[in-house]
């Protein structure tokens, strides 16, 4: 497969720089062989059975990106990072920018202006710089500390295509993240979990869906774009993940008794897809998972799947069109432009049922 089998045209003003209230959002319905149907996020109760199993991901997003200063001997020099992934109680994984210049040993200081450089924030060395553009940060403060003050002074790390359009504010720290949020960890927002909020969910428990829980970090290797021409030759950034035990048996015993697994989201399809065997049991898992799904991929565990409008090129967009078919889902996201659905995080949803 070519990457170019997964592009298609998108007109600027469909991407959403703000998300519509929760639970008011459109519904795009993709079932195989039937029309599309438009509907609303708040009719997902009439698409669902009592005994189907919904799952979620509770991972919660951190205030991720950092500015401040560089400084070396005499020099300053304005930086960004975008924290990936802990390795140790006072060290992250970060992209930085500008990234090209820095070196082991740079001396930062993050939530400093030029006007107050040496009188606030909380400082970080680069350890390691390596290939790929990513640098180890070695912070003075660690553990807990380091947590407070990574949620005082970071900001939420909007996806570049909101990002590039406006700046974070205090409204964006309450919609980039979902109602259920509990586990820090993510450095993008599960984003399908937004449209929710606690009323829709009872709603749905109520008529016998149940409520499961998984959790998987979503790392910024979500917004990176796949740079080769064959898509067999891209490999994905591991994230890291849980099902429990209990979360297992109960999504096991769901589908034995004739429930579909319904996931919120490409990442809890992804995580869920990891934790199966060959032959669709779910197992506890805990680990990371660097699952790369196109069309030809054989689904284990997902029967259902409410996910946004992606990028074109993306893995996320693979990953839709390998559930639900990639001529159903070109027809889709073609009726989605013409509908006038918004796209992206802060944009409408769709329900997709898995082809074949």
């Amino acid at each position: 497969m070519r990457l170019s089998d997964f592009d298609f045209d998108l007109p600027e003003e469909a991407i959403a720089l703000r998300p519509a209230p929760r639970g008011t959002a459109k519904l795009l319905v993709v079932r195989p062989g039937e029309p599309l149907v438009d509907r609303h996020v708040g009719d997902l109760i009439s698409w669902l059975r009592p005994g189907d199993a919904l799952v979620f991901n509770d991972t919660r997003v951190i205030p991720a990106r950092l500015s401040g200063l560089r400084f070396r001997e005499e020099n300053t020099v304005r930086v960004e990072a975008t924290l990936l992934k802990r390795l140790a109680e006072d060290r992250w994984s970060a992209l930085m920018r500008p990234g090209k210049r820095l070196k082991p040993g740079d001396r930062l200081r993050f939530g400093a202006s030029a006007e107050t450089c040496e009188l606030s924030g909380f400082d970080a060395e680069i350890a390691a710089k390596g290939d790929d553009g990513q640098v180890e940060l070695k912070f003075a403060l660690a553990g807990p500390a380091l947590d407070q003050a990574i949620r005082d002074l970071g900001d939420m790390p909007l996806p570049p295509y909101i990002a590039s359009k406006r700046a974070e504010d205090e409204a964006d720290r309450r919609d980039y993240q979902t109602v259920y949020a509990r586990d820090e960890g993510s450095v993008a927002a599960p984003t399908a979990g937004l449209h929710f909020t606690p009323e829709l969910i009872a709603a749905l428990e109520a008529k016998g869906v149940s409520t499961h829980y998984v959790t998987l970090h979503v790392g910024a290797g979500t917004f990176l774009p796949v740079k080769v021409d064959d898509v067999a030759d891209h490999r994905m950034h591991p994230e890291w993940g849980e099902v429990s035990a209990a979360v297992a048996d109960a999504l096991n015993a769901a589908r034995k008794a004739g429930g579909r697994i319904v996931c919120v989201g490409t990442t809890s399809l992804r995580l869920l897809e990891s934790a199966a065997d060959e032959s669709g049991v779910l197992h506890p898992f805990t680990d990371e998972t660097s699952i790369f799904i196109t069309p030809g991929y054989e689904f284990r565990a997902a029967d259902v799947l409410m996910t946004n409008f992606h990028l074109p090129k993306s893995t996320l967009f693979m990953l839709v069109s390998a559930f639900a078919g990639q001529a159903a889902m070109k027809a889709a996201y073609s009726h989605a432009i013409e509908a006038g659905y918004r796209f992206y995080s802060y944009g409408d949803s769709s329900l997709l049922f898995r082809a074949g």
